[in-house]
């Protein structure tokens, strides 16, 4: 919730992860710290979900089911392009060359059955993200 209070349009969030590490589980908090009020759904079927967070807009992708991007690279580019959107990527590997180099990179690690490591990369540009201990 802590980061998506922070989050100003235009960023981008790459998840790594193995199934079932709590992925869908972190866009659930980072919706809510937006003060958005909809379901966050996993989007493994769907490959895309999209969420209202006041004046942006919360695109959670889950590429895990593609082999290449198709159509979705387009859609992913959109999402780039806009200035409101805030792009959360699951299984982002297939689309490496079109992500920004300039993105919040998260990866989770399951500890234990209700405990995660959670390791934060992001550039200084996207400082303003990272997580810190207050």
């Amino acid at each position: 919730m802590r980061i998506g209070r922070k989050l100003r349009g235009g960023e981008v969030i790459e998840l790594v992860g193995d199934l079932g590490a709590g992925k869908t589980t972190f866009v659930r908090g980072l919706a809510k710290g937006t003060g958005s009020d909809d379901t966050v759904r996993s989007p493994s079927y769907t490959i895309s979900n999209r969420y209202k967070a006041g004046k942006l807009t919360l695109h959670h992708l889950d590429f895990y089911r593609l082999k290449e991007l198709g159509i979705m690279e387009r859609e992913l580019n959109e999402i780039l392009e806009d200035p409101n959107a805030v792009a959360v990527i699951e299984w982002g590997g297939i689309a490496q060359a079109i992500m920004p180099p300039a993105r919040l990179t998260l990866t989770i690690r399951p500890t234990g059955e209700a405990s995660r490591q959670l390791n934060f990369s992001c550039p200084n540009n996207l400082a303003y993200l990272a997580p810190t201990n207050t």
